[in-house]
């Protein structure tokens, strides 16, 4: 109950009957969607009994994931979607109702709450959501699994909400692995050599061009792909740019998604940007910096720092940028091949979770980073030929003598041989054979 202007406006609860009928339809919609494909995401195990938050770009297939738990756990699962026009009222007190609700349903899963999956899409959308979440988590044993494409969902945000009763999740576009399983691909899990070989590199070419969002995956005509991936644009631009983060300065915003989203694989200075636009654009340097803040914390746009000892120079230095997806990329004069696979490269490191780098210390190498407390190093070029092959190797053979190790990795388009330089071994591999060998 609450006053507007000396008016009293009782709010009604949500109608027991009216979340029954989202609960059981909700089910049989799930349910008639046919192949729907596993991520390799969905192998995490809940056993730590913590709250799964699968975060990321809208679009890139989180709720089809819970689908595929729900599918997965048809007889003991609550789905609900928090941007279904029916719950537009729903407050933080009506998650109670919605429990109710769901027991008097299946009321023989009382006793067996441990086997209950409750999924969240969008909860973002309640306000207060993290108490009842955690209280069901911790006090009822139930396995919760929620998504959300806000900046609140991000582990930063989370985490504090939670106080660490949270694991999160990021999803990304699909991999190559699972992009072939969605293209339903007789190539797929299959050797690459042969007729695979010739499948394999030809859905290879169309995910390294127009990317890797389920829905672009399984589409065919290109004018469509292109227009839908501009609908795409448009949404996270204006939904969860302008609009989240309350943008003001529209001309300097469209002026840096430009520059972003043509300079991935390149090295970025905010500082330029700023000394070549503040006189034709009325902006302060603070207000350029808070913009390329949110379009990272939209997850659009990643940036891969300058391996250093120190953070003065990790922070001063510029960093190299890359974007969610090659479909977003901004195609002014031409493609470039190695740009783009440059970015497919960095993404899977992403999915990977590995804390990635870049070296720029008199030489060049384009990833580096740890496993299993060890350096690798990795170089990526559209081919080796007479031209670049002084320079490609000589930048992966400094970093390997900088780090010490006595091998390397050298992605490009088609070419694949070792071959030994210095006593350090040099794998040159095909993009499309690395991707699938690294899932």
């Amino acid at each position: 109950m609450f006053y507007i202007k000396n008016i009293l406006i009782i709010r009604t609860e949500m109608n027991k009957e009216i979340l029954k009928e989202i609960i059981i339809s909700n089910k049989e919609f799930i349910n008639s969607i046919p192949d729907i494909v596993e991520r390799n995401i969905m192998k995490f195990d809940n056993n730590l009994k913590k709250v799964i938050i699968l975060y990321g770009a809208r679009r890139t297939g989180k709720s089809y994931i819970l689908y595929n738990i729900l599918n997965k756990n048809f007889d003991r699962c609550l789905y609900v979607d928090f941007e279904d026009e029916r719950l537009t009222d729903f407050k933080t007190e009506d998650f109670q109702i919605l429990y109710e609700s769901f027991f008097e349903l299946y009321i023989e899963l009382i006793d067996e709450k441990e086997k209950v999956y409750f999924l969240f899409d969008e909860i973002q959308n309640v306000a207060g959501w993290e108490k009842f979440v955690r209280r069901i988590s911790e006090k009822e044993f139930i396995n919760v699994v929620i998504t959300g494409s806000s900046s609140k969902l991000m582990p930063l945000e989370i985490n504090t909400a939670l106080r660490g009763r949270a694991l999160s999740i990021p999803v990304y576009p699909l991999s190559f692995n699972e992009y072939l399983k969605i293209k339903k691909s007789e190539a797929f899990n299959k050797k690459i050599y042969g007729k695979n070989k010739i499948l394999i590199k030809n859905h290879f070419e169309k995910y390294l061009k127009y990317g890797a969002f389920p829905e672009i995956a399984v589409m065919e005509n290109e004018y469509m792909i292109k227009k839908v991936l501009k609908e795409y644009m448009d949404a996270m631009y204006f939904k969860d740019l302008v609009e989240h983060f309350k943008i003001s300065n529209i001309a300097l915003l469209d002026t840096l998604r430009e520059i972003l989203f043509s300079s991935y694989g390149l090295k970025c200075s905010l500082t330029s940007i700023y000394n070549k636009y503040k006189n034709s654009i009325s902006f302060s340097k603070d207000t350029l910096y808070l913009y390329y803040k949110y379009f990272i914390e939209s997850m659009l746009i990643y940036e891969v720092p300058y391996l250093s000892e120190s953070y003065i120079k990790r922070k001063n230095q510029p960093k190299k940028m890359y974007i969610l997806d090659n479909g977003l990329n901004k195609k002014i004069l031409s493609e470039n091949y190695g740009r783009l696979l440059e970015n497919l490269i960095f993404i899977q490191l992403l999915r990977l979770e590995y804390e990635v780098y870049f070296l720029s210390n008199g030489f060049e190498c384009d990833f580096v980073f740890k496993t299993n407390n060890k350096w690798n190093v990795i170089q990526v070029c559209r081919n080796i030929n007479d031209s670049n092959k002084s320079r490609e190797y000589s930048g992966i053979l400094k970093a390997c003598k900088f780090f010490k190790i006595n091998e390397a990795l050298i992605i490009t388009e088609e070419q694949e041989y070792d071959e030994g330089f210095e006593k350090i071994k040099i794998k040159v591999m095909p993009a499309y054979k690395w991707l699938l060998l690294n899932v």
